[in-house]
């Protein structure tokens, strides 16, 4: 049934009983892609962008991904700068927008909404020249009886355009489905611990009281002691001493955000979004139970758990529209993660003289790992801890005769 018929049936156009729905009803949300979640507050992908913890998380993966080289190689590990994918993948996706910048804004739109587009267009050979990212809600993914998809595009001007799968690069979360939709309690919670935390203080961080009279006031009268008592102890002039006549009493009835544990409560919040989006808390800055070794542990379990599945998703996205089948045997696009374990001066060092002693590596590799200039010796496989390239050995000294 499309949305024309839905809405039409909904607000009793083509139906026998007519009916009428405010487009505020909680009813017309799931036809615009709308769930309230149980705590009241409406999550969507702006409104979860509002969320520091779903902002740290969605940055911190969209722009680690960005980051990362990708190149085209050949098979023997040599960088393919000819092939016409090289410079897309490593330099630039169009005139305007960088390899890297692409990257991002797809995988930001694959956290948000499920699935990151970008169109391929082609010259008359058919090489790849640029990409054109697509805007998430005006693709609509086709499959055919094989499961063989196909890409609906909406037009700025009117009208739709059909893709076939090699001709959009198409980077997709978990399933299809954002962390977006699979959190939505958990981020529908945070916003709602938002809006109370800025409403109990924005009536000066006082909880709510209840004003006791010992006779039965009229109507008027307590609108009277209610608009007096806004005006002297709300907003700028909250904090100040209450003076209460004729045997009124003041009674507390809320508790304080200490007795209600509402910072803790917080806190398994940015907990639950860490777990929804599969990266480790403390890098979303919840260090209450971080120390110097395991915030370390938590880089590495990001590298390995959260980013290579995403480096996965983007070679072969790559692959599928960069790299025909007939090529895809002497080719292959691949990201090299080494510069995010660049901070681990120690445990690099240690490797790489390992790999060195092993004979795995020559001076050369290394350096390149290291960014630095190669070296004219720099190519031989020798064990620099065993041996002094370059150094001639002594001569020999003449042996006497007698000792003949």
């Amino acid at each position: 049934m499309g949305i024309k018929s839905t809405l039409g049936r909904m607000f009793g156009q083509g139906a026998s009983e007519q009916k009428s729905i405010r487009l505020t009803a909680p009813e017309i949300f799931p036809i615009f892609g709308i769930t309230p979640s149980a705590s009241g507050v409406t999550v969507t992908a702006a409104s979860a962008m509002r969320v520091p913890a779903v902002r740290r998380a969605v940055s911190l993966i969209a722009e680690s991904v960005a980051t990362l080289p990708f190149k085209t190689y050949v098979e023997n590990k040599d960088a393919a700068k000819d092939h016409p994918s090289y410079a897309l993948v490593h330099d630039w996706a169009n005139d305007w927008t960088s390899a890297e910048k692409l990257r991002e804004l797809l995988t930001a739109d694959a956290l948000l909404t499920g699935h990151g587009f970008a169109q391929v267009r082609r010259n008359a050979d058919g090489k790849p020249v640029f990409f054109l990212r697509m805007a998430p809600g005006a693709v609509a993914i086709e499959y055919d009886d094989f499961g063989e998809p196909s890409y609906r595009v909406r037009l700025i001007g009117g009208g739709t355009m059909l893709l076939p799968f090699y001709d959009v690069l198409h980077v997709e979360a978990l399933d299809g489905i954002s962390p977006i939709s699979h959190a939505r309690e958990a981020i529908g919670l945070a916003l709602a611990a938002e809006k109370h935390l800025a409403g109990f203080y924005k009536k000066g961080g006082r909880p709510s009281v209840v004003i006791k009279h010992p006779d039965t006031p009229s109507e008027q009268a307590k609108a009277n002691l209610m608009s007096s008592w806004r005006e002297l102890h709300t907003g700028g002039n909250s904090g100040g001493t209450a003076i209460l006549d004729e045997g009124m009493e003041l009674q507390v009835i809320s508790q304080s955000h200490v007795d209600s544990q509402f910072l803790e409560n917080r806190l398994e919040q940015v907990r639950e979004i860490a777990r929804a989006f599969n990266v480790p808390p403390a890098l979303l800055y919840e260090t209450s139970r971080a120390t110097w070794s395991n915030f370390e542990q938590s880089h590495r379990d990001f590298l390995t758990g959260t980013l290579r599945p995403w480096i996965a998703r983007w070679q072969a996205a790559y692959t599928r529209v960069l790299l025909a089948p007939e090529e895809r045997g002497s080719f292959y696009i691949e990201a090299t993660p080494d510069d995010l374990l660049s901070v681990e001066f120690a445990a690099r060092a240690t490797a790489y003289s390992q790999y060195r002693a092993m004979g795995a590596m020559t001076a050369n590799e290394v350096r390149g790992g290291l960014n630095l200039p190669p070296l004219p010796e720099g190519n031989e496989i020798t064990n620099p801890f065993t041996t002094t390239p370059g150094q001639t050995p002594p001569p020999e000294e003449p042996k006497d005769s007698e000792d003949e």
